[in-house]
């Protein structure tokens, strides 16, 4: 997609959209980049940078025209994880590096690579994330005190259960006020941001009717500061980098996967096409800069996406838009943001949680009881209960593992002949019977990729074949899509094995994939330039023309069209007729004999 492209036939009245589109997605992102920030163990107002630089560079620099950028839901567990094993300053780090790794699989257009992740692997992994978040909200929720956080979700689980008679009730009536706000305002008034309404109400009944019974962000983390954010350099050195090379790319990975899956969403909403590799460059830009302000790592953001797209977004200005005013709203009212209580964002991201789980197609699959569902159970549990990493790999290995043993039955080779009642011979499997089938000539149907998986299944059936007394062997490979180094290995032992028994391979209907690695590898010489046809129809004639016709003589299968001339049957039938007129001799006794 190129930069004119983006901003084709822009004129007033769709600046007059994006400012519209902007301003509304900026004012939903505020409370979010705060909750996500908390719920990464960092301070609020770093979510809030996230939002400001990422989501400026995002939209200026990314390949879809309605993306919306910032801190997402999605990393929470990740950012975490990271945060409590090597602390803030290395998370810069760490998403800086993730920025450098987006780069560059834009720039070796490896965006369509990550369209391929199995749908089973991204469900589940997303579904997991959910239900992360929402049991880390519980403690916020209730207001419990004293509470540590831990890396695994069994130790957040009984530090909760621990903590539990140390219950605020006010922070309980917060937590409801602003869920209340959140499950009832999309119905009362839809395009007033839920989020915002649920944390001014609970925010107000906290100071107005229990002033100090509740823990706030003021409290808990000190006061925002308003304006610009300050610059931070990095202190990244060679040792940094090793330490920080697997968090760089789990973060590289999720954002890529998130940001792209974001930008198929905008396309189906609008009807546009977005540039995959292009997009992994702008995040990969805005992830390098933004740790430079103290934001943490950012990606698309499917839900700020949508909105910005409903509320009448044409180009990525809407998106810059967002930025700036969140920039301003975070410059003239910053201090008031200390007020809000930490129990009002535990439901707002519960409701992240619940809208990101895909717990419709979650069941769905589940449903199925296939290998796909699996591999979703296996990539959810994964995920809650050790790391993404984990889940992700274990889950594709089996996506691997299930894909190749379904490709590996897909291959079937049939032995077939013509079907002399039709009008063009046409080749069936069913043909071939006790009674009916040529001693030296077979002819095979191979159908499916001859690849690793499936390299048995063919090695198998060419041990039936040299322990026949078959002459000639015609495969039929016109529905051979593939093959590979392994496949082809076992195709020329069979071919080899059947030269030495002075077997004649002839091959029909072959494709060019197929076809290039037989020539690279030198088989296509060793069977003969001569031995490969087009068509069936030709590789028949060829192939009926190095019998041996001795071996003809009296056999009465009639496989082909010139059995009958080939085994005498049409001499014997003429002399039969013959036998009948006086003046002809009988031929029965020396054929018989």
């Amino acid at each position: 997609m190129k930069w004119r492209g983006r901003f084709q036939h822009y004129h007033a009245a769709s600046l007059r959209q994006d400012v519209i589109a902007g301003t509304i997605v900026g004012i939903v992102a505020i409370p979010l980049g705060m909750a996500f920030a908390i719920a990464s163990g960092v301070k609020p107002e770093y979510g809030l940078y996230t939002t400001i630089v990422a989501g400026i560079l995002i939209s200026l620099l990314g390949g879809s025209r309605f993306q919306i950028g910032g801190p997402t839901g999605a990393f929470i567990p990740v950012l975490l994880a990271i945060v409590m094993q090597y602390g803030y300053q290395d998370l810069l780090i760490a998403g800086f590096m993730g920025g450098v790794i987006l780069v560059l699989m834009g720039l070796l257009k490896l965006g369509a690579l990550i369209k391929y992740i199995p749908r089973p692997v991204t469900i589940g992994f997303t579904t997991g994330i959910a239900v992360t978040i929402f049991c880390g909200q519980i403690a916020g929720f209730l207001g419990l005190s004293g509470v540590k956080r831990h890396e695994d979700f069994f130790g957040s689980m009984k530090e909760i259960a621990l903590r539990l008679p140390s219950w605020n009730i006010y922070s309980v009536i917060t937590a409801c006020i602003c869920l209340a706000a959140l499950l009832g305002m999309p119905k009362l008034m839809p395009r007033i941001p839920a989020s915002l309404i649920g944390l001014l109400l609970s925010t107000l009944a906290s100071v107005w009717l229990y002033p100090g019974h509740v823990a706030t962000i003021g409290s808990a983390y000190g006061s925002i500061p308003g304006g610009l954010p300050a610059f931070h350099p990095l202190q990244i050195n060679w040792e940094h980098m090793q330490t920080l090379l697997k968090p760089a790319l789990i973060i590289a990975m999720l954002g890529g996967i998130e940001s792209l899956l974001s930008a198929v969403v905008a396309d189906g909403m609008t009807g546009t096409r977005h540039n995959s590799n292009r997009e992994l460059i702008g995040q990969g830009i805005a992830n390098m800069i933004t740790p430079l302000f103290g934001g943490i790592p950012a990606t698309g953001a499917i839900a700020r996406t949508a909105t910005n797209i409903r509320n009448g977004a044409v180009s990525p200005v809407s998106g810059i838009v967002h930025g700036i005013v969140v920039l301003a709203i975070v410059a003239l009212f910053a201090p008031y943001a200390s007020l809000i209580p930490l129990a009002s964002m535990a439901p707002v991201l519960m409701m992240v949680a619940w809208n990101m789980s895909e717990r419709v197609h979650f069941a769905q699959m589940l449903r199925t009881r296939t290998g796909d569902s699996v591999i979703l159970l296996v990539t959810f549990l994964l995920t809650v209960f050790t790391t993404l990493t984990t889940a992700v790999e274990v889950g594709l290995v089996l996506a691997a593992l299930l894909f190749i043993r379904g490709m590996s039955r897909s291959l079937v080779m049939h032995k077939a002949l013509p079907d002399l009642t039709a009008d063009h011979n046409k080749i069936l499997a069913h043909m071939v019977t006790h009674d009916h089938d040529c001693p030296q000539v077979a002819i095979f149907s191979v159908d499916g990729p001859l690849f690793f998986g499936a390299a048995s299944t063919f090695q198998q059936q060419g041990l039936h074949l040299l322990n026949s007394e078959v002459k000639v062997l015609l495969l039929r490979m016109g529905k051979v899509p593939f093959m590979d180094t392994t496949g082809e290995v076992h195709f020329a032992a069979l071919v080899k094995s059947l030269k030495q028994k002075e077997v004649s391979v002839i091959v029909s209907g072959i494709r060019p994939q197929p076809k290039g690695m037989l020539k690279k590898t030198g088989c296509f010489n060793l069977i003969g330039e001569g031995h490969f046809f087009e068509n069936t129809g030709e590789a028949m004639g060829f192939a009926i023309g190095l019998v041996n016709r001795s071996k003809c003589q009296g056999c009465r299968q009639f496989a082909f069209r010139e059995c009958p001339s080939l085994c005498g049957a049409e001499r014997l039938s003429s002399n039969s007729s013959s036998s009948q007129s006086p003046s002809t001799p009988s031929a029965m006794t020396p054929i018989s004999s």
